[in-house]
């Protein structure tokens, strides 16, 4: 489909979601429901976990395991690096590992150069290994007009690209089969499968298997499994159902359906319901799903659940109280090699390259920002709207609270810069320095808008400002990210690191789930007279009470 249908009908099965049917049942025979409430056989001795696993925005979820690591793949539509790459030992603790497409070279929108991407890019996409060739694939579709395959050999990469598809695989999930061959399942409501050849590069056969009875509505989110001798296709119906195709007689079909969950209450407080994720197996053979909340003004965050499966093949969530659980007994997996890198802390930007939890608001201007003793970012746009300026760094928000600071060396700034702090959406407020006349203030900007086709509306109020001196400023964002109301976000700053001053009114942080993506702390510096200046952001602190 087209631009102007696809996401029509996304949003439209997301808007009419809360008016369904609630509290159906489970499938499956009442011993299958009395089945999925035992411990799977290799998590009883294990730490129970809460949920969610992760809180942080990672939607779209696809998960794979490699030996004794998961790794697990998420959507970042006009952010750069897209598609990001988690990895976990246990299923439960997770770190960045890297990400499948280095670059969003899919046109120049994507460069802020003249048109913008936001809302667009990288949808719902889909990483394999294929033992093969020890090869990790990354394949999505960009701007519903062709699909795209990355390869590694390792998820921190190299990365690159192996091929562009004409077809564009929607919601694709990819799989490689027991026999080494390369399928796809794909489409909105309309479920496909794809063969692709040998190498990966072409596809030799394509074919309708499912059509969605209308009584269910949309299904999307492809993510396609072989197991037991079966072919799997595993569905979301958006935003409060999950379901799956079955066949038994290869990947393309006859495929029969059977509900998952539907109206499941979800374990996140003021959260929605887990949907759109993918099944995985420890090395023990217990089954979990990882699924998503929508959780905003957070995003849309992993929760995690045991699976058993019935005698004639079909996965049943294993549930708590009727729900999905907020706490399960942890997966029992080998011992970790190590303990993953925390997802908050202090970042001082050392060494020769970002670390992948950042990730840039559309493609940044390479010549204009470095690393190594802090990070320095030069101007990069003459501009009065940030959400035109190139190089904002981005940085996920951890909930259900946290806080981020900066240090901040604004000695290089030119008259007419704006530097600092922002929390970054399609309302957006921020906290920075102006240098104006040769003066220097701190001052707190809200009112930054976008309107419902991602064009700017309000390019923000100053509301608050102080004089500053000296060539260094710490400034602090504190957001609120707990779902289900709009929620407050505030800002301070300090001249010492220590003291910190509130400045402003509390910021709005809407819920809405239009924009996708969640509120993301930004780091920051354009220039509204000339290029030339720049800032050296020497420290950042994501932490949590």
């Amino acid at each position: 489909m087209s631009w102007l249908e696809q996401p029509h009908s996304r949003r439209k099965a997301l808007r009419t979601a809360s008016g369904l049917v609630v509290g159906a049942a489970l499938p499956g025979t009442a011993a299958a429901q009395a089945a999925a409430h035992t411990a799977a056989p290799d998590s009883s001795a294990a730490a129970s976990y809460t949920n969610p696993v992760l809180w942080q925005d990672f939607a779209d979820i696809d998960i794979i395991r490699v030996g004794n690591a998961y790794y697990y793949s998420a959507s970042t539509m006009h952010y750069s690096p897209g598609a990001p790459i988690l990895r976990s030992y246990d299923l439960v603790n997770w770190e960045f590992a890297g990400h499948s497409v280095p670059v969003l070279d899919f046109g120049s929108k994507y460069d802020l150069n003249g048109a913008r991407g936001y809302v667009r890019g990288i949808w719902a996409s889909s990483l394999a290994y294929r033992p093969s060739n020890r090869t990790f694939y990354w394949l999505g579709q960009i701007d519903f007009a062709r699909t795209y395959i990355y390869t590694a050999t390792a998820v921190e990469g190299p990365w690159s690209r192996l091929t562009t598809i004409g077809t564009a695989y929607y919601d694709a999930g990819l799989l490689v089969d027991t026999d080494d061959t390369l399928y796809v399942a794909y489409g909105n409501t309309t479920i496909s499968v794809a063969q692709l050849s040998a190498d990966g590069r072409t596809q030799v056969r394509a074919q309708q298997v499912f059509t969605t009875p209308s009584s269910v509505g949309t299904l999307e989110g492809s993510r396609f499994y072989r197991i037991n001798g079966n072919h799997y296709i595993f569905l979301t119906r958006p935003a409060n159902g999950q379901y799956i195709l079955k066949s038994t007689s290869g990947p393309f079909g006859p495929y029969t359906m059977r509900q998952v969950l539907l109206d499941l209450r979800g374990p996140v407080a003021g959260g929605g319901v887990p949907h759109q994720g993918g099944l995985v197996q420890t090395p023990g053979g217990a089954w979990y799903y990882l699924a998503f909340v929508d959780a905003y003004p957070g995003g849309r965050i992993p929760v995690l659940a045991p699976v058993t499966w019935t005698s004639d093949g079909w996965p049943v969530v294993q549930l708590v109280d009727g729900a999905w659980g907020a706490s399960y007994p942890g997966p029992v997996v080998p011992a970790p090699p190590r303990q993953v890198t925390p997802m908050t802390g202090v970042d001082t930007f050392d060494g020769t390259a970002l670390k992948p939890k950042w990730e840039w608001n559309h493609n940044p201007d390479n010549s204009r920002w470095t690393v190594g003793n802090g990070l320095t970012l030069r101007t990069a746009t003459v501009t009065d709207d940030l959400y035109w300026a190139r190089n904002t760094l981005t940085h996920r928000i951890q909930g259900p609270t946290s806080t981020a600071t900066i240090q901040l060396d604004h000695s290089a700034m030119r008259d007419g810069d704006r530097a600092g702090l922002a929390l970054l959406r399609d309302s957006s407020a921020w906290i920075g320095v102006r240098r104006d006349g040769g003066a220097t203030r701190v001052v707190m900007v809200n009112g930054l808008t976008m309107d419902s086709s991602w064009n700017t509306t309000g390019t923000g109020t100053e509301v608050a400002s102080a004089g500053v001196s000296g060539t260094r400023v710490w400034l602090r964002a504190n957001a609120d990210i707990r779902p289900g109301a709009a929620r407050p976000g505030t800002f301070s700053y300090s001249t010492d690191g220590t003291n910190f001053v509130r400045l402003g009114p509390a910021f709005t942080m809407g819920n809405s789930w239009q924009f996708f993506m969640g509120y993301r702390f930004a780091l920051f510096n354009y220039a509204t007279q000339a290029l030339g200046g720049s800032v050296r952001v020497e420290r950042f602190e994501l932490s949590v009470p």
